[in-house]
């Protein structure tokens, strides 16, 4: 099983994202359900894995937190492989991925070797050129999205199949109220 830790993207968040959503030929943009934000990939692990993974992450305990997604950008430098969303500053955000971070490395897994950088995928590339994205990145500069309240983060699986990836919650984790 593939497993990553990811925040939902709420419907009132990703419809303002369906309309930046184009304009780059060639790039594949995510489907509704494949829109969230990662905070930690985990990969393949067996049940007895994924069941330690399950009991480490549902003891975490951070309070609940507002967020917002905020500009665009591309990962791959000249050559652009990722368009996405980025996030408003958040230390809350943070807090809670070094926590989920914390608690895998705990059960013996290997730390994250990326750093962090918040974000929601918009489209993998294959070959767009890189005016056009440059472009791109220009014409939705100013995109913000409303904030939305964070109360949860989940544990998704990840099936890869040639139409792109099929992600499934597996479990959800409540956040603390405050």
């Amino acid at each position: 099983m593939r497993l990553f830790t990811a925040l939902e993207i709420p419907d009132a968040v990703a419809q303002t994202l369906w309309p930046i959503q184009a304009g780059v030929p060639g790039a594949r943009w995510q489907k509704r359900e494949q829109l969230h934000l990662t905070l930690r990939f985990i990969g393949e692990v067996d049940e007895i894995e994924a069941e330690a993974i399950d009991d480490a992450l549902a003891a975490i305990s951070v309070p609940s937190f507002s967020l917002a997604l905020k500009a665009v950008g591309s990962f791959g430098g000249k050559t652009p492989r990722d368009l996405w969303a980025g996030v408003t500053p958040s230390e809350s955000l943070n807090h809670l991925q070094r926590k989920i971070e914390s608690a895998l490395q705990r059960i013996g897994l290997e730390p994250d070797g990326r750093k962090f950088v918040p974000h929601v995928t918009l489209a993998r590339l294959k070959a767009a050129a890189g005016g056009l994205v440059a472009d791109y990145l220009t014409d939705q500069a100013l995109y913000l999205s409303p904030t939305f309240p964070v109360k949860s983060f989940c544990l998704y699986s990840s099936k890869l199949t040639s139409d792109g990836s099929i992600y499934r919650i597996e479990r959800e984790y409540a956040l603390r109220v405050v």
